[in-house]
């Protein structure tokens, strides 16, 4: 059996499920989205609200995939004849997350008669209410957790509700609302059968960027979604991959992800994610290109506000020795960069992470990061009594306490991490081999093209891993401004030797010649000055 028959196996994949998997129907894939709750509700409303010419508002979180469910809807009405369609993206510095009072009073201002919701208001019950006393209906679409009750809106499209029978429970926020746009084209005309799929690039973008399963009906919308991007129509699309370094005809999920993804969300992390949103609709190419170019410049202001924070938390990590949970925090520490902080430190230290910013009001906002058995929002709950608010899920979450309560906040997880009696918290971080190499010549560039069949990769659906178990490396080669990087080789029984790389290594990635190791890696492509070898990216070692 081939490497490639290995993985396939390891996947499950076999058969005409081999075959769906590999090249994914997107009418096959695609439910009828009038079984989704209130999807008729919502467009007989809409229907009304053209009839009447009445002024909408789009009302999108400030994350990559509120932002291209926002730029989908804005799209799509246009097209169905909307005349009064408007967006509003809330600042995470003054609004905050959800649907606020304040922004609904701000959208009162601005003639409001229909909020349309996107990734967001599930639980906007009391903000739903007083808009409704406003007369301001609001049709929910979004894909976050839920009450018992829905809010009270005209319509809440949300396949977390139960007692639907909609097929696929795991859209993004921007994926219910390209189910919207479907049933939308089955009783409003303005979009014909089959060209609502040059609105799939932006449901790859949102899809990939939130982290949701790409399986089923998710894997078709970014299988066909990355075609539409290679043959890109959008002019801010087209300027943020040219500013990103992204060729179109190679883009693939992880150019999302770690090109065009974080450009887009400097601006909400550091600004107004309404940067995003401008560049996105833009319909000049010499404007869309000016406003790439300052995600670009967000990005790398992003990065060095990052560092400097992550600096900082080490040094308080590294007295943490102890404790099972980390809790750090700071001064003036940039609110929307603690969580990709909080990320770091739980990917050096193997530890759920809580990163906090103390504020000038005397209250701290934090962001948690956590994996395996351990529920950051758990925890948070069990410390309710030090806290004035928190929530989330398992793996991310928010907590706001009083500045002088972060000791007890510390305490309090530590003990309720120790009451889990975990046993096996560290296997979650682990890679899992999808197929064991014996004889490196069988990494070859043939192998990397199948396993790109296997694209888009992300949750659910991640890059194989290959493992190389006791092989003896022959060389190291120390790499980066301060060594950081290392590319070592290694040789099989059979004399074949691989290069693996790894960028911001740990120490213990630094083996020396002579020794004898176990490898898990993705193979990989390099060229340099004009030549091509394959290489493996190492992800784990011992």
């Amino acid at each position: 059996m081939t490497l490639f028959e290995q993985i396939l196996a390891a996947r499950g994949l076999s058969g005409d499920g081999r075959a769906a998997f590999l090249q994914p129907d997107y009418n096959t894939a695609k439910g009828d989205p009038f079984l989704l709750p209130d999807m008729q509700k919502a467009v007989d409303r809409l229907k009304l609200a053209k009839q009447k010419s009445e002024r909408i508002i789009i009302y999108g979180d400030y994350d990559i995939d509120g932002l291209s469910a926002t730029t989908l809807l804005l799209d799509a009405f246009t097209k169905f004849g909307f005349k009064e369609v408007g967006a509003f993206i809330p600042n995470r510095f003054v609004e905050g997350y959800g649907i606020t009072k304040g922004a609904v009073d701000k959208l009162h201002a601005r003639g409001c008669d229909l909020l349309v919701t996107v990734d967001t208001g599930s639980l906007c019950h009391e903000e739903i209410e007083y808009a409704a006393s406003l007369r301001i209906d609001t049709i929910v679409t979004d894909h976050h957790n839920v009450a018992e009750t829905p809010p009270p809106a005209v319509a809440v499209i949300n396949p977390k509700f139960s007692g639907h029978k909609y097929p696929f429970k795991d859209l993004a926020g921007v994926g219910v609302a390209f189910k919207l746009v479907q049933a939308m084209q089955t009783q409003m005309e303005g979009l014909p059968p089959g060209h609502e799929k040059w609105l799939l690039d932006l449901v790859a973008l949102g899809t990939v960027c939130d982290v949701v399963t790409l399986v089923g009906e998710n894997r078709a919308n970014v299988y066909w979604g990355l075609e539409v991007l290679k043959k890109q129509r959008r002019p801010g699309l087209k300027a943020l991959m040219a500013v990103a370094g992204v060729e179109p005809k190679t883009i693939n999920a992880r150019a999302l992800g770690f090109g065009l993804g974080p450009r887009m969300n400097a601006a909400g992390r550091l600004e107004t994610a309404q940067h995003a949103l401008d560049m996105l609709v833009a319909e000049n190419p010499l404007e869309a290109l000016e406003k790439a170019e300052y995600l670009d410049e967000l990005n790398l202001r992003r990065k060095d506000i990052q560092n400097v924070i992550f600096d900082e938390a080490l040094r308080q990590a590294e007295s943490m020795a102890n404790d099972d949970v980390l809790v750090v925090s700071g001064k003036g520490w940039n609110h929307g960069v603690i969580g990709i902080v909080a990320a770091k430190l739980l990917e050096r230290y193997k530890k759920p992470t809580y990163v906090l910013e103390e504020q000038e009001n005397g209250e701290a906002k934090g962001s948690a990061r956590s994996f395996g058995e351990f529920s950051a929002a758990d925890a948070i709950r069990a410390a309710e009594e030090v806290i004035i608010k928190g929530g989330g899920h398992a793996a991310a979450a928010g907590v706001t306490l009083k500045n002088e309560k972060i000791p007890h906040f510390r305490e309090k997880v530590n003990e309720y991490y120790r009451a889990q009696d975990f046993k096996e918290q560290l296997q979650y971080l682990l890679p899992k081999a999808d197929a064991q190499v014996l004889d490196f010549s069988e990494v070859t560039e043939e192998l990397i093209r199948q396993i790109a069949r296997l694209e888009p990769f992300g949750n659910a659906n991640p890059e194989p891993v290959l493992q190389a178990q006791n092989m003896l490396i022959i060389g190291q080669r120390r790499m980066g401004v301060d060594g950081q990087h290392v590319k070592l080789r290694a040789q099989d029984a059979h004399k074949n030797t691989l290069e693996f790389l790894a960028f911001n290594a740990p120490d213990h990635f630094f083996k020396e010649p002579g020794e004898y190791t176990t490898l898990w890696f993705q193979p990989g492509i390099n060229e340099w000055n004009g030549m091509r070898s394959v290489e493996g990216r190492l992800v784990h070692l011992e």
